[in-house]
């Protein structure tokens, strides 16, 4: 398919998402305006009688004609929207501000949109510059012309594009590490919105045809994922180990950059808030907004990697039971990196907020009741930082090419087979 009837379907499919998410605000508005004027006007009826009956009636007329008429605005703005989807121009998820509306729109309701089958639903695939590479053997070649074979793969986060890793305009980690330890950067760019174990699943057969057609014969994979992005590469490894596949004896590194291993405190807050939201009549409008989100939104609760973790049967009870942790690959090392908005971790403040969405407990992979495997060691934090800093940051890169280089993977492997590890 060609550049221009891609531009045309992803700006059409913008248009018409705009129109119904747009006439669906609309219409949420409209009920909570309803509830609310419901319990005024009950309130006034007891004091005042038939006096408050006519105010009511004059005042639904009114906020029903004023929602109608702004609904049909939304549905001429969406006409004229895809009206401009026939002129020339970019392809929407290849600009970086585009990549980034849609990869928004994908952690939002991404599981939505694929099940719609919509043009704006990411299928999961390696990018450069932006646009999609195809994993045959002759465009990774042309992709990767100084292919290398130590690769570093790059998982995003929750409604994040692979553009998120030059946060803060400087080089990129794969960048920087090709200068360092000679490696080559594959970016990946998924629909975050989608369960965390089916971006697993579709990453590990991913995996299994980049180290089949690569360019040069691949003798080590290093999975680096940032928030989200790490629950997925976790899930990529128990399904490539359970499966048998074979790309799993090459990964020597997973690294986990405030990934919220034991759930996240804001997917947990609007957890709790869309249950005790839709307890009264008041308030259910409120809840049923909040209740839209994402599969993979949901699976933050408790930081959920596999498909049995996920099979609940009110998915809005407050109370969920939590979920049980695969084991990590025993054949590789497996790092990672928290960040507290306070310099001290301890700090009260700290230890309660963490990076700002993941607390130091979760990013470790350890509290009282779950323990994932990391070993104390095999992890940095990073004080005075919030959870983007570590997509791009000076220290965790200097920390990175400790670990990740030749030397460092031969002393580790030493001291995984003191610790007791098996090594492939």
């Amino acid at each position: 398919m060609d550049l221009s009837s891609d531009r045309s379907r992803e700006i059409r499919a913008l248009a018409s998402l705009g129109r119904v998410e747009l006439s669906r605000a609309v219409s949420g508005v409209a009920g909570i305006h309803a509830s609310i004027s419901r319990g005024v006007f009950a309130g006034l009826d007891r004091a005042l009688g038939g006096w408050s009956r006519s105010a009511r009636t004059i005042h639904d007329a009114i906020s029903m004609a004023v929602y109608t008429t702004t609904a049909e605005s939304v549905e001429i703005a969406g006409g004229l929207a895809e009206l401009a989807a026939d002129t020339a121009g970019e392809v929407p998820s290849q600009t970086r501000r585009g990549a980034a509306a849609i990869g928004f729109l994908n952690g939002l309701i991404g599981d939505q949109l694929a099940d719609e089958r919509s043009p704006l639903a990411t299928e999961m695939s390696l990018r450069s510059g932006g646009v999609r590479v195809a994993t045959t053997a002759d465009d990774l070649a042309r992709a990767y012309p100084d292919a290398t074979g130590h690769i570093t793969v790059f998982l995003h986060g929750l409604m994040e594009t692979e553009y998120a890793w030059d946060f803060g305009g400087q080089a990129t980690y794969g960048a920087r590490l090709r200068a360092d330890i000679g490696s080559t950067e594959v970016l990946i760019r998924y629909n975050s919105g989608r369960h965390i174990s089916d971006n697993g699943r579709d990453l590990a057969q991913l995996l299994a045809d980049i180290v089949l057609l690569w360019p040069v014969p691949v003798t080590s994979v290093s999975l680096i994922g940032h928030s989200m992005g790490g629950l997925v590469l976790r899930s990529a490894c128990h399904t490539g180990v359970e499966s048998g596949a074979y790309w799993p004896s090459l990964v020597r590194h997973t690294v986990c950059l405030g990934t919220p291993h034991l759930g996240a405190p804001m997917a947990k807050g609007v957890h709790v808030a869309t249950a005790a939201l839709r307890a009264t009549a008041m308030t259910r409008p409120f809840g049923d907004f909040l209740g839209r989100r994402s599969d993979g939104v949901r699976d933050l609760l408790h930081g959920t990697i596999t498909a049995d973790g996920r099979n609940v049967v009110d998915r809005d009870a407050i109370r969920q039971p939590a979920v049980d942790n695969p084991p990590l690959m025993h054949t590789a090392r497996h790092l990672f990196v928290t960040a507290s908005i306070t310099h001290d971790p301890d700090h009260p403040v700290g230890r309660l907020i963490g990076d700002g969405l993941v607390r130091g407990s979760s990013g470790r992979g350890r509290d009282r009741i779950r323990h994932i495997g990391f070993h104390g060691d095999d992890g940095l934090h990073i004080g005075g930082a919030h959870h983007f800093t570590l997509l791009n940051d000076d220290e965790v890169h200097r920390w990175l090419r400790e670990r990740l280089g030749p030397q460092a993977q031969l002393t580790a492997r030493h001291a995984d087979l003191d610790r007791g590890f098996a090594v492939g």
